[in-house]
């Protein structure tokens, strides 16, 4: 993840697709999932579902753990974030487009977690999958190191 891009425009983007998408589709942002989504772009960090809690809080004095696994559920169920199920974590998702396979690389120092696309990989593992007479209902490959940046 490179650290010299345009943060506030990337959020922006996310929400405004997240919203368009919404409309498109017939379901709605609530304010609640629109702060929560907001909450997970706020960096590219992965968020626990507490500390969306602790960070809401303020914004709206009555959220529950309820209300924030509910507003995750819509969110993924959209597509608009992901699970990065080693971490217990989410993120926002960088191609709110398509439904697609995820591979993310996780920073052990700076805690950055980068989404890429990886076509390649997926497909080879997609070949593996169709050899062993397997059917994959959810895949994602988490590797967890130290990115580019803190490299240097």
């Amino acid at each position: 993840m490179t650290h010299s891009h345009n943060h506030t425009a990337c959020v922006q983007v996310a929400l405004t697709n997240a919203a368009q998408l919404c409309a498109e589709r017939g379901v709605q942002l609530t304010p609640i999932r629109q702060q929560v989504l907001e909450l997970i772009w706020a960096n590219h960090h992965a968020v626990k579902a507490y500390d969306l809690l602790e960070r809401i809080k303020p914004l709206q004095s009555a959220a529950k753990p309820a209300t924030i696994y509910r507003a995750l559920d819509f969110l993924m169920e959209q597509g608009f974030i992901h699970r990065v199920e080693s971490l217990n974590a989410f993120i926002g998702c960088t191609d709110l487009r398509t439904v697609h396979e995820q591979l993310l690389l996780i920073c052990k120092q700076c805690q950055d977690v980068e989404e890429r696309q990886a076509n390649a990989v997926m497909q080879s593992l997609a070949d593996e999958l169709k050899e062993a007479g397997f059917t994959a209902h959810h895949k994602a490959i988490e590797i967890h190191g130290i990115c580019q940046n803190c490299q240097q």
